[in-house]
């Protein structure tokens, strides 16, 4: 467990051990997306973190997919926020806010009847949860080449809006089948263009984002989530392994705080390693993500596999996470009826270690 608790350099940042928390949307933020005391709370439990990721963050107001999440577009969520931040660094954590557009998983009844946006005009193929129960998605408008630097204009205000809010860095969400991640990957984007086809077309979105808020926060403070194998959203992509050596190659020459790869499927609709072509090809600080028990993080760490791992539904159930993973604690389970709900039940009350 060495290599866990372990300092690790991330950019600009030096973070005491390994153990990340992983971006978890909560829809605790009500119907104007506003960070709240509760979230304060949340967010202050988990301090123990190496780096909490906070969850996804709207970017661009009228972009809502949950329905309850937060924002960073606005003055009082830039307060909201500032109350999440000093309550993490009072209890000696270090937070990082994820920046996100929502893409074609937003829904009209979630965004005032407006249509989602998206690269192509394809629908998810799923439902979504709106005020007026589970409702089909909706088909996305095709956003115009014209339209783009808009959308790179809208992260890199909300970068600087994460500034005012107090946060040690951000995480660019290129993952999970949002804006990002659907100009990224050949599945979802079917334009042509400089935005559409061959593999440095379909990311220049993202790479555009990148530089971006990093003139903001410099490179050193700025992470990058993806999801190369993920089929979340109605994703797919016809070659995951090869477009992540891509990447990760490309990715060395914006100098990162680190790239944070989502390793899997949960729904099991497309298999395959990513991480090896990634580590083979990524100079920087890699964390893994997806399934990780204590001591695979540990033995995949020590065998420089990766150089951390973000942990999600068991940071969910376990504030003190680090602590039990250390001496072996049994781990509370966590709770999915409560993963969305509105209130402190299944957020704030899982007992940490001296009150279980």
């Amino acid at each position: 467990m060495n290599t866990l608790f372990s300092p690790l350099k991330l950019g600009a940042l030096t973070v005491p051990n390994r153990i990340f928390m992983a971006p978890l949307t909560r829809c605790r933020a009500g119907d104007e997306h506003l960070p709240n005391a509760l979230m304060a709370e949340y967010y202050a439990q988990r301090a123990s973190a190496g780096l909490i990721i906070a969850e996804a963050t709207m970017v661009i107001e009228g972009n809502s997919a949950f329905w309850k999440e937060p924002g960073i577009h606005s003055v009082q969520q830039v307060t909201g926020w500032r109350f999440v931040t000093d309550a993490v660094h009072a209890a000696g954590g270090r937070i990082f806010l994820q920046l996100w557009h929502g893409g074609r998983a937003c829904h009209p009844l979630l965004n005032r009847g407006a249509q989602p946006v998206a690269p192509s005009a394809i629908a998810i193929a799923d439902e979504v949860r709106t005020p007026e129960g589970k409702k089909p998605y909706a088909v996305p408008r095709e956003l115009r080449d014209d339209e783009l630097p808009g959308i790179v204009a809208g992260f890199k205000q909300a970068a600087q809006n994460a500034q005012s809010a107090g946060f040690d860095g951000i995480e660019i969400h290129g993952a999970n089948g949002y804006l990002l991640d659907e100009f990224l990957r050949d599945g979802s984007n079917k334009r042509s263009g400089p935005y559409g086809g061959p593999v440095e077309n379909r990311a220049r979105l993202m790479l555009e984002v990148l530089e971006a808020v990093s003139a903001v926060w410099g490179s050193g403070r700025v992470g990058l989530r993806i999801s190369p194998l993920s089929s979340y959203n109605s994703m797919i992509d016809s070659d995951p392994a090869g477009l992540s050596a891509w990447l990760a190659n490309r990715l060395n020459d914006y100098h990162l705080a680190y790239l944070h790869v989502i390793r899997g499927d949960v729904y099991q609709q497309q298999s395959g390693d990513v991480m090896t072509p990634i580590r083979q090809h990524y100079k920087g600080v890699l964390i893994g993500n997806m399934g990780y028990s204590g001591d695979e993080a540990s033995e995949d760490i020590a065998a420089g596999k990766v150089d951390a791992v973000a942990f999600g539904t068991s940071f969910l159930a376990n504030p003190d996470l680090p602590a039990r993973i250390k001496t072996g604690a049994a781990l509370n389970p966590p709770n999915p009826a409560t993963f969305y709900t509105w209130d402190a039940q299944g957020y704030t009350d899982y007992p940490a270690l001296t009150t279980s």
